[in-house]
């Protein structure tokens, strides 16, 4: 063994031996409850934020941190050339908001932008390379956060993430299956290639990942904030890189992005306050609705599968009017207050059989996602400040293409949109003319953070999972009904269906094999799914006691620290 060779052996062993510390040390710290908590999709962003709200920071600076940390050793889930909505709740006044960070169309980009010319979908576009690439929000979001919320200064808040950056995280099993997974389109673009991966393939375990350039990125916003991600010598490098390789950015799409506050969605459901994300998130508004339409019923009088069936259904009413009414609201007229009226939805429910399924109509050819990309995060402080948080740069490492000096891997927000009406995304998700692409348009999403509280508690969870996120809000939802904790929320067995395809998505131990023969018997088709789905971080605040419990989905990495 040479002596360069032995000194990389050293670094990675080194490093795996902090790791294993760190993990250590949230095992035992999430043995107790306390009055802060974090669950996060990642160790080091737990870790990360924790460190921040000893060092007197509250639940607005930790947020920053642990997106930025998120950003870096979580290249396949989110990052500062992507997006995500922040849902946000302030102590002192009860002030809640939604954060839009959500990434926006270049103004260059027009309805038929992935069509060919016989007006057909051209495979790929919209996924993969820099024309897929919407104009990120997350730099935007976390100066804006840190400017408005925050107490801590952005350097601050953003000092783990370069420091981690410029020193590597280890490559784990799951960065391995995710690079694997985009190895085709990671080896297209040399930028990409060069940081993640090595010599053209899939890293070993434990191999450091270095962003020196990402690192400079998050330097200069944390000295000039949102102008040093927007403007400057960032900016150009960005316009430049995307130009070059293809796509159609220009300085004025970055300088005339702005982060956007929203009033969140509200609704109620036995006795529980829902509290969630607002268009151009379909989350809120799609939840609301599957539980306003479960209120009609007395479910503690229907058998275990009567139940799924109902729940299948609520299911595929609401995707329905996602695909029908829902896309930026600055841009079309979103009916929000009849889709969230209990009114509307006894309505809906008028045509629910129990003894047998609604057939959705004629469903597109598609296959769906894992939707294993996206990511979470759940903040609570000891003020009772609290962020629901969900970040995506949308497929697993977006579109593979980092923009040359700038260690920025770009989103492929870009396929959320409508490319033509009626024809599935990557995730299987039908829209309408309400997503159909514009300038300057927020494309629509999945991501629900969510807040829900009663008597006894608050509730602040969320999760990845593409098209599969709402649903996984739902069964948490109801599992909190029942009076369950945060470990079950989590962890409870899942299954889905969207309206198109006419299809029941279940993971293998969500249905037993009588439940499947007599959905099957009621007319739903099932498919059952090779891997288990979703990453929820959840977090629960005792009212009384002050106590702060929470849990970290075990299909995932994650980690809770609460103190």
């Amino acid at each position: 063994m040479n002596h360069l060779l032995f000194s990389r052996v050293k670094k990675q062993k080194y490093w795996l031996l902090i790791l294993l510390g760190w993990l250590f040390l949230i095992t035992e710290v999430q043995a107790a409850a306390g009055h802060a908590g974090i669950a996060a999709a990642h160790p080091l962003a737990t870790e990360a934020g924790i460190a921040v709200l000893n060092q007197g920071g509250n639940a607005f600076d930790a947020a920053v941190t642990v997106a930025a940390v998120l950003a870096v050793v979580e290249p396949y889930s989110s990052g500062m050339g992507g997006g995500g909505f922040w849902m946000l709740h302030r102590a002192k006044d009860g002030m809640e908001v939604m954060l839009d960070g959500r990434e926006r169309a270049p103004l260059g980009a027009h309805r038929d932008l992935y069509l060919d010319k016989q007006g057909e979908v051209i495979p790929g576009l919209s996924v993969n390379g820099p024309l897929s690439a919407g104009i990120p929000g997350q730099p935007a979001a976390l100066a804006h956060l840190a400017k408005m919320y925050g107490r801590l200064t952005l350097s601050q808040s953003l000092a783990p993430a370069i420091r981690i950056a410029r020193e590597g995280f280890p490559v784990d099993e799951h960065y391995q299956r995710m690079a694997r997974w985009r190895l085709e389109q990671l080896k297209r673009w040399p930028d990409g290639q060069r940081v993640f991966l090595v010599e053209g393939e899939v890293p070993a375990l434990g191999y450091l990942v270095k962003q020196l350039d990402l690192a400079d990125t998050l330097a200069a916003i944390a000295a000039r904030g949102h102008d040093g991600f927007y403007q400057g010598a960032v900016a150009e490098r960005l316009v430049q890189g995307v130009r070059q390789a293809g796509g159609i950015w220009t300085m004025e799409d970055l300088d005339s992005y702005q982060v956007m506050e929203r009033k969140p969605i509200r609704g109620e459901y036995r006795g529980m306050k829902i509290t969630s994300a607002a268009p151009p998130s379909s989350g809120g508004i799609v939840l609301v609705s599957m539980l306003n339409q479960l209120a009609q019923f007395e479910l503690e009088s229907l058998s275990a599968v009567q139940k799924k069936h109902l729940v299948i259904e609520v299911m595929r009413r609401a995707y329905r009017d996602r695909a029908e009414y829902l896309g930026d609201p600055d841009f079309v007229s979103i009916p929000v207050k009849r889709l969230i009226d209990p009114e509307y939805a006894a309505g809906l429910t008028r045509s629910i059989q129990l003894d047998s399924a609604t057939p959705s109509r004629q469903q597109p050819k598609t296959q769906i996602s894992e939707g294993q990309d996206t990511t979470h995060y759940s903040i609570i402080d000891a003020e009772g400040n609290r962020v629901s948080a969900t970040l995506s740069i949308n497929y697993p490492f977006g579109s593979c293409f980092v923009a040359p000096g700038t260690g920025v891997l770009l989103n492929d927000e870009m396929d959320d949109f409508s490319a033509r009406p009626g024809t599935p995304n990557v995730y299987g998700l039908v829209g309408g003319e309400a997503n159909a692409i514009k300038p300057g348009k927020r494309m629509l999403s999945s991501m629900t953070p969510t807040f829900v509280e009663n008597e006894a508690g608050i509730a602040v969870l969320g999760t990845p999972g593409g098209s599969r996120i709402i649903s996984m809000l739902l069964h948490a939802v109801l599992a909190l009904s029942e009076g369950e904790a945060p470990e079950e929320w989590v962890s409870r067995p899942r299954y889905h269906h969207q309206y198109l395809p006419d299809t029941v998505q279940h993971e293998a131990d969500a249905l037993t094999q009588e439940e499947q023969q007599q959905l099957i018997a009621l007319g739903h088709s099932l498919k059952r799914l090779e891997n288990s789905y979703g990453n929820m971080q959840a977090l629960k605040l005792d009212i009384k006691s002050g106590e702060v419990t929470g849990a970290s989905d075990p299909r995932g990495l994650g980690k809770t620290v609460v103190q």
